[in-house]
């Protein structure tokens, strides 16, 4: 964390890429040491997985973050799901947080809003499900249980 602190502080392109190389450094051994070791059969949410947290970078493209990823054998997950929330209702839900907006990262709206936009191209460039967060709970859950049954081959 004391480099995305620093890196925040003093954007720089060196920086930027070890933040990226750290995680997947991090996801790699997550890769290895917990996801290996989970029953047949389950199924695995993360959040933050390196398409998310990409979005976020300013100066590493994204090809080269889920590249970094790739060569050090980070598992892909069998379904991507991109959460999106349009960003004037993010930063609202953000802000009324008790902690409030708490980013390292982000903080301008007029940068969530690049981000958002990035990430959302992303999704549709590489054929993950994009799943909108505006309405009810109810309802982005059984968006995302639609998804699995679907990949899983159900009817």
């Amino acid at each position: 964390m004391a480099l995305v602190n620093r890196l925040a502080r003093n954007p720089a392109l060196d920086l930027e890429l070890e933040v990226c190389e750290r995680f997947a450094d991090s996801r790699a051994w997550i890769s290895r040491h917990v996801l290996t070791k989970q029953p047949p059969g389950s199924i695995i949410l993360m959040d933050r997985w390196y398409p998310s947290e990409a979005a976020f970078r300013r100066m590493v493209p994204f090809a080269k973050i889920l590249q970094l990823n790739i060569e050090r054998n980070v598992r892909t997950p069998d379904l991507h799901v991109g959460v999106v929330t349009a960003p004037d209702i993010s930063w609202a839900r953000a802000a009324a947080r008790p902690r409030g907006l708490s980013s390292t990262v982000i903080h301008k709206l007029e940068d969530h809003v690049a981000c958002t936009k990035a990430f959302e191209r992303e999704i549709a460039d590489h054929g993950w499900f994009l799943c909108r967060n505006e309405g009810m709970i109810e309802d982005v859950t059984m968006q995302v249980i639609s998804e699995i049954y679907r990949v899983l081959g159900y009817p």
